[in-house]
């Protein structure tokens, strides 16, 4: 069994700053009191999980605290049997807790538990923890607000522009209805998920109505860590795939290869719009589950892409999903812009400079 306590206990100051973000998660997005019923299950192997566990210990006084490597898994899954629907779980883990074959978050979904999942929190140390802990701030009116406005004007654009590094890439066929990680689970089946939050992801209709040319500023390497583009890559896209990486880096290049040879091509599939205003290209964690939520524009590499169904992809044969991260200059939705200067501009509905010609 792994050590359970290595390294220094984190600051109390920092302790009460996550504390003080994740008290908000729990009442305005979670809706869950101090006195609720709640099981905490973490470990101990890294600075960011011990720090969670604090913060956790003064948010929620009530709950069960269970140690992840001194105990048994029965004994865990049984803490999990007593719960009842409508109470809540968090996973606080340095990798990613396994029990046998016990798909953890799916299995609690199931069983009508609000859950709040922390994983690989052992990619981040030094200053990547007080960045982590910022970005756990939660604020309803500015998620919930942004984040519809968003889906709405995405469910019913018939194009969008995306630039950066002075290069163009158009969505000429339209947008999936979008999905939003926004912390507003009022509508949802489930409530909760990975946290730090923000996002709302979208993909093109017609998957090969994605042409032109983007700069990419860091993207998931093999490793699913966060790595620098160095120089940034240019992304060449003809009908929805990759047929070029101009001045990519040995890694990134690998990591195109590696596509290529498991799944034929590099297909383009998800645009993300991530709204977590702590992160961005000059705010970067190294866990690539964290950074998706960075206040900027993201796509994935590979055919695998579960939130959305197309007839043309094989789920079968579908193996990778890579985040690419760019330094947006702006987002443009039929005509729209969206995106400026680092932030979004939709509040709801008001009108932007012209978009780039699109021919």
């Amino acid at each position: 069994m792994p050590p359970t306590h290595r390294g220094e206990a984190p600051p109390a100051g920092s302790i009460e700053r996550a504390a003080s973000h994740l008290g908000d998660v729990l009442a305005l997005a979670l809706e869950h009191g101090p006195s609720a019923a709640a099981l905490v299950v973490w470990d101990g192997r890294s600075e960011l999980a011990r720090l969670l566990r604090g913060a956790y210990q003064r948010c929620l006084p009530a709950a069960t605290f269970l140690e992840f490597d001194a105990l048994p898994p029965a004994e865990i899954l049984g803490a999990f049997e007593r719960l009842a629907p409508g109470d809540l779980v968090v996973l606080i883990q340095s990798t990613s807790f396994r029990l046998d074959a016990y798909r953890i978050r799916l299995e609690l979904f199931r069983r009508g538990l609000a859950v709040i999942e922390h994983p690989h929190l052992a990619r981040m140390s030094g200053p990547d923890v007080a960045l982590y802990v910022e970005a756990l701030a939660y604020d309803p009116g500015y998620y919930r607000g942004t984040g519809a406005a968003l889906k709405e004007r995405i469910d019913r654009a018939r194009t969008a522009v995306i630039e950066a590094g002075g290069e163009r890439l158009v969505f000429s066929g339209g947008l999936e209805p979008a999905k939003r990680n926004v912390g507003d689970y009022r509508e949802l089946p489930n409530r909760g998920g990975q946290f730090p939050i923000g996002e709302v992801f979208t993909e093109s209709r017609n998957l090969a109505a994605v042409d032109g040319r983007v700069k990419v500023a860091f993207f998931g390497n093999r490793r699913f860590e966060v790595e620098r583009a160095e120089p940034p890559a240019t992304l060449v896209v003809a009908q929805g795939r990759v047929t070029d990486a101009l001045d990519a880096s040995p890694e990134l290049a690998a990591v195109l290869a590696e596509i290529r040879a498991d799944e034929g091509e590099v297909r383009l599939r998800e645009l993300g719009f991530g709204l977590n205003r702590a992160l961005s290209p000059r705010r970067v964690l190294r866990d690539i589950g964290t950074f998706e939520r960075m206040c900027g524009v993201h796509l994935s590499l590979g055919a695998k892409h579960a939130s959305y169904a197309k007839p043309e992809i094989d789920r079968s044969r579908a193996r990778h999903h890579v985040d690419v991260f760019l330094d947006a200059d702006g987002v443009w939705l039929d005509g729209e812009r969206v995106f400026q200067d680092g932030a979004w501009t939709l509040t709801g509905g008001s009108s932007g400079p012209d978009a780039p010609a699109l021919a």
